[in-house]
C-alpha cells in the first residue's frame, strides 16, 4: 500500500503557520456616495496572528470582552445588583423630579 502526500496540503499549512507567526493587517475603507454627497462608510481593520504574536503586539482585547470570559454570568449578574442598587440609593436620596 503506497503512502499518498498533499503536496497543497502542506503548502497551505506552511503558509497558514507563516501568517499566524508574523502576523497580517488587512485595511481598507468602502465609501458610498451619491452627488457628491457622503451616505456611507465602512472602516474595514482585519488582523489575523496567532494569540502569542498578538499578545506581543499588545493586542489583548478577549480579556475585557464579557462575552468571551468565563465569569460572563457572574458579570451580568454584578452588573443588575448594581444597577438596581443605585437606583434604590437615587430613589431615596434625591426628590422626585431630580431623579434621572
Amino acid at each position: 500500500m503506497a503512502m499518498q502526500h498533499s503536496v497543497a496540503g502542506s503548502g497551505l499549512a506552511d503558509i497558514l503557520e507563516r501568517i499566524l507567526d508574523k502576523g497580517i493587517v488587512v485595511a481598507g475603507d468602502i465609501l458610498v456616495s451619491l452627488v457628491g454627497v457622503e451616505l456611507l462608510t465602512v472602516r474595514l481593520r482585519l488582523v489575523i496572528a496567532s494569540v502569542d504574536r498578538a499578545l506581543e503586539m499588545g493586542i489583548r482585547w478577549w480579556e475585557a470582552d464579557a462575552a468571551l470570559s468565563q465569569d460572563a454570568a457572574k458579570l451580568r449578574a454584578e452588573n443588575a445588583a448594581l444597577t438596581e442598587r443605585l437606583a434604590r440609593l437615587e430613589a431615596a436620596l434625591l426628590p422626585e423630579g431630580a431623579r434621572p
